[in-house]
């Protein structure tokens, strides 16, 4: 290798790098003219692609156009079908777009390629109770609550649940779970939690 191929191939390595950098990560700012650069004029294809079209997406749902969200999710799985956080980002458009039957079969999916984590879990749980369909839900968020009993959202979700089946004691049970853990960052969730052990005590025992 000559004295000249080096330097040339450390400065190849650099720009590699910056390109890369900024497929990946082109959907942090709130530029989406940035990931369409790189989607039409990068020399990357394949699956690093999918970054940018998920970037793209991303910064649509944001500004709540859910409909060109999904689009952009569904470029992004056709490059990188084996992503779980891809049916994630598109699952939540479909909810946000009303389509839930189909978010339920992008959390199964993601489920299906990652079935450690807890959060599609209780984001299909969401979606079956909007359903209607109560008996899936509470199934779902049992997942999530054993995979991450420290989360108190999941069991505020579920109590929800629990209670709009008539099932108080297990709702009371759900809510006290959930003001006893952490707030971590919302703190909403405990006051949710307050407010419907309130209801139930202010209802009296169940007849």
């Amino acid at each position: 290798m000559t004295k000249t191929a080096v330097p040339l191939l450390i400065v190849l390595g650099v720009l590699i790098g910056l390109s890369t950098h900024t497929v990946v990560n082109c959907g942090d700012e709130d530029e989406p003219d940035v990931c369409s650069a790189v989607i039409g004029f990068s020399p990357l294809r394949g699956s690093l692609i999918a970054f940018a079209y998920e970037g793209r997406g991303r910064i649509a749902m944001r500004h709540g156009d859910f409909r060109r969200a999904i689009v952009d999710f569904d470029e992004a799985i056709h490059l990188n079908p084996n992503r779980a956080q891809l049916y994630r980002d598109r699952a939540l458009a479909r909810r946000q777009n009303g389509d839930l039957v189909l978010a339920i079969e992008d959390y199964d999916e993601a489920i299906a390629h990652d079935p450690r984590l807890a959060a599609p879990y209780h984001q299909r749980g969401l979606a079956l109770a909007a359903t209607g369909d109560l008996d899936r839900a509470i199934l779902s968020y049992n997942t999530a609550v054993r995979l991450d009993p420290s989360d108190p959202q999941a069991r505020l979700d579920r109590g929800l649940t629990f209670l709009a089946r008539g099932q108080a004691d297990d709702a009371r049970a759900d809510f006290e779970a959930a003001l006893a853990l952490p707030a971590g960052k919302d703190a909403g969730t405990r006051e949710a939690a307050r407010a419907k052990l309130a209801e139930l005590t202010s209802a009296g025992p169940r007849r």
